[in-house]
């Protein structure tokens, strides 16, 4: 039989502080459970066309199970930056090797009752043909801008994505039109 368990739980994240700085380490699960301050980095995917990868997540994710995201990406490991987490995400979750290092927006702090973790957004272009792994998506499909904006109000979204894609949108909206 499969394990079902949740998966992660056992990986090393750096803790730190309100200003991004390590200050310890713990265990994913413990992390979580004691809502520790991390790091976290979100890739948006876009084909040559310029569609948006979204996905809907496993059912045994630690966090935000059978939602959907437009993001791919996740927690930064222990002694690992952000970039490098950013990348290594984005080839495992898209199941595409070789991907141009995904180019950094902007950063901020995603906080709740439950959850706190900096959060670093970047962005990437893959190829439209993809092989996602099945541990961590479970549907997947390349959505227009517009496509994507209606489907924001139709699905259940992660909450911490849905955050980082408002935060982008208001971002790009503040940027010169060569510059976004």
């Amino acid at each position: 039989m499969e394990d079902q368990s949740p998966l992660s739980a056992d990986e090393v994240l750096d803790v730190v502080d309100e200003h991004d700085r390590v200050v310890g380490q713990a265990r994913r699960d413990e992390v979580y459970a004691n809502r520790l301050r991390h790091r976290c980095a979100f890739v948006l995917a876009r084909d040559d066309d310029g569609h948006v990868f979204v996905h809907r997540r496993t059912a045994r994710k630690l966090v935000f199970p059978s939602l959907y995201d437009m993001f791919v990406g996740g927690v930064v490991g222990a002694g690992e930056s952000y970039d490098e987490a950013a990348l290594r995400e984005a080839e495992e979750e898209l199941g595409v090797a070789g991907l141009p290092a995904p180019v950094p927006l902007f950063k901020f702090l995603y906080e709740t009752p439950q959850h706190s973790w900096w959060s670093y957004v970047y962005e990437v272009r893959c190829p439209s043909t993809v092989a996602p792994q099945p541990e961590e998506v479970a549907w997947h499909a390349f959505l227009t801008e517009a496509e994507l904006e209606r489907r924001l109000t139709e699905w259940d979204w992660v909450p911490d994505g849905f955050d980082a894609y408002r935060r982008l949108l208001a971002w790009r909206a503040t940027r010169p039109a060569d510059q976004s």
